[in-house]
């Protein structure tokens, strides 16, 4: 693990907090879940659900899982073998790479990544090939040309992010099926990341890549409650996927955490089957409240991507004057009373995410406001 050291979150909360900035930099609502998913996981603690739950989680969550995939995107999976609960969907990734990639075998990803996809391929004494997403059509999207000049003989899993963090990238069916034929045609695994599949806006669509031709065998699909419902301290997530898959992950899982969180399992069960209109609600507010920041930020001076989906946008800082994102992120406490993340650090090849950097809009509206007045005093650089 040299190399990869405090998280960039740790680095730019914490250096939020030492300056009582406005921390729009990590992706964490500052309001709460619908009442009755609070109230059941309050109840489950009352009556007793306070040990160790089953290691491949409640079977209540599990069917709850399997309902949700079955019913929103026609996916049948049997709750008893092919439904898995983790300590957050990052603890799935981490288990599903340690469990189907080896030393040396060579995993896919789109840049810039979650930063923990880096780390738990690195773990895995894995190597990672990087395939960019570049602006284009108001948009980041691949070439998919790139995407297969980077399969090699040693190519064992491809990840895929989609609603994607950091770009906001919605992958469109198009997208997916150059994806999906890869994987068909290389014999490669799919892991995807879906954490984000409710919260997508306009008229972009959540097509889970297990759904396509021939994929639904080759696919593990991770999602988790914690950006749905806005509990994203609860860390329940779980994994979909063909059993042998699943018993895979599971094997690698029960060494880490084995289980967790019994009420929350509860409580997100329940609200996988009564808290959905409250979810919707929260899509659409957070629709609207992407686009007061993008006119905040506009105003301020930044050009913007808007996002097709997830809590972010990505703010290009050259119409300012400054081309470092990582440099502006730490000056901006100080000139702005801002937090915000630079984007390069989610790259391999940092360069091309230099400039940008990333604004979270899950905050009330009051928040965002104060921090786009705040963003006004920037000053281009002498």
């Amino acid at each position: 693990m040299q190399g990869f050291g405090t998280t960039i979150f740790a680095e730019m909360t914490g250096l939020a907090v030492r300056t009582g900035s406005i921390n729009l930099g990590q992706g964490f609502p500052d309001t709460d879940g619908p009442a009755a998913l609070l109230e059941t996981a309050i109840e489950a603690i009352r009556g007793g659900a306070n040990q160790y739950p089953p290691g491949p989680g409640v079977p209540e969550l599990r069917e709850a899982i399997a309902a949700q995939r079955l019913d929103r995107y026609g996916l049948a999976y049997d709750p008893g073998s092919e439904v898995l609960v983790t300590v957050g969907a990052t603890e799935g990734i981490a288990a599903s790479l340690l469990a189907l990639a080896g030393p040396g075998d060579e995993v896919i990803v789109f840049e810039p990544y979650y930063d923990s996809y880096a780390a738990m391929i690195t773990l895995a004494g894995a190597v990672r090939r990087t395939v960019t997403l570049r602006p284009a059509g108001g948009r980041f999207t691949f070439d998919p040309d790139e995407l297969r000049a980077a399969v090699g003989p040693r190519t064992r899993l491809i990840l895929v992010n989609s609603p994607h963090n950091p770009t906001g990238t919605v992958f469109s069916r198009a997208e997916l099926e150059v994806i999906a034929g890869v994987c068909r045609e290389y014999d490669l695994v799919a892991i995807t990341d879906e954490v984000y599949e409710y919260l997508t806006f306009d008229d972009a669509e959540h097509i889970p890549l297990a759904t396509l031709e021939g994929m639904r065998d080759r696919t593990v699909t991770l999602s988790s409650a914690g950006k749905s419902f806005s509990a994203t301290g609860w860390k329940t997530g779980w994994v979909t996927a063909p059993a042998p898959y699943v018993a895979a992950v599971q094997t690698v899982k029960q060494f880490l955490t084995y289980t967790a969180s019994a009420p929350y399992q509860l409580a997100v069960a329940y609200g996988l089957r009564h808290e959905l209109a409250w979810v919707e609600g929260l899509r659409k507010s957070l629709e609207a409240k992407r686009d007061r920041l993008i006119t905040g930020l506009e105003a301020a001076g930044f050009e913007t991507i808007k996002p097709q989906g997830t809590y972010f946008v990505q703010a290009d800082i050259r119409p300012l004057g400054f081309t470092d994102g990582y440099e502006l992120a730490r000056a901006l406490p100080e000139r702005a009373g801002v937090v915000a993340v630079p984007s390069q650090v989610f790259y391999d090849h940092a360069q091309a995410g230099a400039h940008f950097v990333r604004f979270a809009f899950c905050k009330k509206d009051e928040v965002i406001d104060e921090a786009v007045e705040r963003l006004t005093r920037l000053q281009v650089p002498r």
